[in-house]
């Protein structure tokens, strides 16, 4: 895109991705994303273009209304739904740097948020990993979490991933309680994306908060966890020990 181009409004901007889309990487960005039958992404619709390159054209979209990102969001084309993530996080993360912060902004770009993740339009793990803890977990910081629990009980997988993923915000502040009390709610869940989140985040806590948290959670439950859950909380313990956490399974 030429230097200093601005993209104000929906239209421009699907024009600029559509310009910079390769179609010979459609078919890789099917199969990463899972877009078959039957699979996590079935039926989303790809152009061909990298988040690199998503994240470029992103910087020339700063500042768009709200009202334009949901027509991005509201597209069946998934890097338009990138765009408007990516676009939206640095708003919110303008927004939260501001002496003070501008906490009307920030209010109201969470309430996008959750329209947007409630509408089903957060719909791929790219796009709730990208956002998660940037938005909805950093605007919950000093604020009542439980939320996070509702979303965790939803039914709809991308809502209980948000729910996990909001979480890391908290962990790298030093504190894991929030994501423990979601890993007890959800340590028997039978999604795979769901597992790996919740394992994530336990290994996580082990690296950044205390390594005695993630081992007295898995004494506690390592017995009934999945074991792709398992595999990724235990990932930077030592063998001895990780071979002891599987062994209860």
């Amino acid at each position: 895109m030429p230097q200093g181009s601005v993209l104000n409004d929906a239209r421009s901007a699907m024009r600029a991705l559509g310009e910079v889309a390769d179609p010979g990487d459609v078919p890789t960005l099917q199969r990463y994303f899972k877009t078959g039958p039957g699979e996590y992404g079935e039926g989303d619709v790809f152009i061909g273009v990298r988040m690199p390159v998503v994240r470029e054209v992103a910087r020339h979209a700063t500042g768009m209304p709200l009202v334009q990102l949901d027509v991005l969001l509201d597209s069946p084309v998934h890097e338009h739904r990138q765009l408007a993530v990516i676009v939206l996080n640095r708003a919110f993360a303008a927004a939260s740097a501001t002496r003070g912060f501008d906490e009307q902004a920030r209010a109201a770009y969470v309430s996008f948020y959750l329209a947007a993740v409630r509408r089903g339009r957060i719909d791929n793990w790219d796009l709730v990993d990208a956002s998660a803890d940037a938005v909805l977990g950093e605007y919950l910081v000093d604020r009542d979490r439980s939320l996070l629990l509702d979303l965790a009980g939803s039914p709809v997988l991308w809502e209980r991933r948000v729910a996990v993923l909001a979480s890391f915000a908290f962990i790298k502040r030093g504190d894991a309680s929030t994501t423990l009390q979601l890993a007890e709610q959800l340590v028997t869940d039978r999604e795979l994306l769901l597992q790996k989140a919740v394992g994530w985040m336990l290994r996580e806590i082990g690296k950044r908060v205390d390594v005695e948290l993630l081992r007295s959670f898995l004494d506690q439950h390592a017995a009934q966890m999945p074991r792709t859950m398992l595999t990724y909380a235990v990932e930077h313990l030592g063998q001895a020990e990780r071979m002891h956490y599987r062994s209860l399974r």
